[in-house]
C-alpha cells in the first residue's frame, strides 16, 4: 500500500558516510522512517530529532506525499564532532489507492512526526454475497 520512491537508498547512505551526513539543496539528508498498518489505517512515523514543528512541511498531489523539514546548522560553534544530520531533510512516499489521502492526519511529538493514513473504504475487506441457482442445468448434447 505504501511504495518507497528511493531504490537506492542504501547506496545514499554510503554516499552520505562517506561525504558527510549534512544535506543539501540538491541532495537533502535522509529522515528515518517505520511505517505499519493498524487495524484500519496505516501509521507512519518520522524521527526528526530537533527539528521544530514549524520547520516541518507536508504535501500531498496525486497521491505523492512528501514530507520537508530543516534542522538549522548552528553556525556559533566550532563542532568537535558532528554526527547528527543538518540542513533540509526531505522524503517521498507514494500513496496507492488503497489509502485516503484526503484524511492524513499529521501529529507531531517528542521529535517524531507520526502520519495516521486511513485505509479507503474500497480497499476494505468485504464479503460478496454468492447466490444459489434453484434448478440444475441440462447440457445440451
Amino acid at each position: 500500500m505504501l511504495m518507497r520512491t528511493d531504490p537506492f537508498r542504501e547506496l545514499d547512505r554510503l554516499t552520505q558516510q562517506f561525504f558527510g551526513a549534512n544535506g543539501t539543496a540538491a541532495r537533502p539528508a535522509t529522515m528515518p522512517m517505520d511505517a505499519y498498518r493498524s487495524g484500519e489505517e496505516f501509521v507512519v512515523q518520522f524521527d526528526l530529532p530537533g527539528v521544530p514543528a514549524e520547520s516541518i512541511d507536508l504535501d500531498v498531489e496525486r497521491n505523492v506525499l512528501t514530507v520537508r523539514a530543516e534542522r538549522a546548522a548552528n553556525g556559533d560553534h566550532e563542532y568537535q564532532v558532528a554526527e547528527r544530520p543538518r540542513g533540509r531533510f526531505s522524503r517521498q512516499l507514494f500513496l496507492g489507492d488503497a489509502l485516503d489521502a484526503d484524511n492524513i492526519k499529521a501529529s507531531y511529538e517528542a521529535g517524531v512526526l507520526t502520519l495516521r493514513i486511513p485505509v479507503a473504504e474500497r480497499a476494505k475487506p468485504r464479503k460478496i454475497a454468492i447466490s444459489a441457482e434453484s434448478e440444475p442445468k441440462q447440457l445440451d448434447a
